[in-house]
């Protein structure tokens, strides 16, 4: 009986290399793969800046939390992400399958995927903000082609991608539950009485 990481693997390499086989079969998506992948870091970027930009222009304390939420979401997504990353270390598909071929030859360990993990915090953030579907659906949308996309650029394994989908979200739920915490305990603290001696 093999071990249960070693089916896991098999799995996850058995996966990738069908979606190659689709990837060389429909060469046609290439490119839109490539933009989206790339769109991940810009966007992910842009969105807290964007954020405090319109938040301090129009003077929305409520909607500058927002955009401390979002930091919040990222930079603890960034902490497990890349502590994940080099503390399993896992070698990325195409250092060990040579019938892998990745669009771009990353050196970094492929345990979770980054792009996943971010791509997938600012989805969830932005529905645990705003509250609307028509948000939602497409930050989702976009999130989870992300997550294909290095799958089908031969970047990671399924399961790489399955963890920086959990961890991201994960990361924005943390981040918007605490600064809601966080609010609370200090409006309690002001509106508390303090009782002299």
């Amino acid at each position: 009986m093999r071990p249960a990481t070693s089916e896991a693997q098999n799995a996850d390499i058995t996966t990738l290399r069908q979606i190659q086989v689709f990837r060389i079969h429909n060469s046609q998506y290439q490119g839109f793969m490539n933009d989206v992948t790339n769109s991940v870091y810009p966007i992910t970027l842009a969105l807290p800046i964007g954020q405090l930009i319109y938040e301090f222009s129009t003077h929305d304390t409520a909607m500058i939390v927002d955009g401390f939420k979002t930091i919040g979401a990222l930079a603890i997504n960034t902490i497990i992400t890349s502590g994940l990353k080099y503390a399993i270390d896992r070698r990325r598909p195409f250092k060990t399958y040579p019938d892998i071929h990745p669009y771009k030859y990353d050196s970094d360990p492929s345990f979770p995927s980054g792009h996943t993990s971010y791509a997938f915090s600012v989805a969830t953030i932005l529905t645990l903000e705003y509250k609307k579907w028509y948000i939602a659906a497409p930050a989702y949308v976009w999130a989870a082609t992300a997550g294909y996309s290095r799958l089908y650029l031969g970047e990671h394994y399924p399961s790489d991608v399955a963890a920086g989908a959990i961890i991201g979200a994960g990361s924005a739920w943390l981040s918007y539950k605490g600064s809601a915490w966080l609010l609370h305990h200090r409006k309690k603290q002001v509106h508390t009485p303090h009782v002299g001696n």
